[in-house]
């Protein structure tokens, strides 16, 4: 086991979960093999270009698609919130993944650490399916603690 950890949560009828950008702990291919075994329908990635290439993931979408699954890019600067670009793209994508994890389909969401800008997204996907902002913090954090890392990322995820 390399440590590479997958943190998930029952959203809707699927799976909602979150993790570290492959390859961000030095072993790339088991990370990816890892996260290929979650068997998601779809990915968000919130690194940066510059990210996935410092940790030998610039190849992530290629594998992904290969695999038969959905990438979404949604680039966000570490311990940042979604610029104004990425905020007018938000809607579509969230409605996206929300469509999703109604049908029962499997969600994952990256940064480079699983952290911040991950438990922003998750925490807002989860208050935007109807959970009360308090109680889905604390079961985003049962599952995952460092989850939402400034304050910007929390009123962010809390629909700022």
């Amino acid at each position: 086991m390399n440590g590479f950890e997958i943190a998930e949560l029952p959203v809707l009828a699927g799976r909602l979960a979150l993790c570290a950008m492959p390859g961000s702990g030095g072993d790339y291919a088991a990370d990816l093999t890892a996260l290929l075994d979650w068997r998601p329908d779809a990915v968000a990635t919130l690194a940066e270009t510059e990210e996935l290439a410092a940790a030998g993931a610039e190849s992530l979408g290629t594998e992904l698609g290969a695999a038969g699954i959905l990438r979404h890019s949604f680039p966000i600067a570490d311990f940042g919130v979604p610029g104004a670009v990425a905020r007018a793209l938000w809607p579509e994508l969230s409605a996206t993944l929300r469509a999703r994890l109604a049908a029962g389909d499997r969600v994952l969401v990256h940064c480079r650490g699983g952290c911040g800008r991950s438990g922003m997204v998750v925490l807002r996907l989860m208050i935007e399916t109807g959970e009360a902002p308090a109680a889905a913090l604390a079961r985003l954090r049962a599952a995952r603690a460092c989850a939402v890392e400034t304050e910007a990322q929390m009123r962010w995820a809390l629909g700022d």
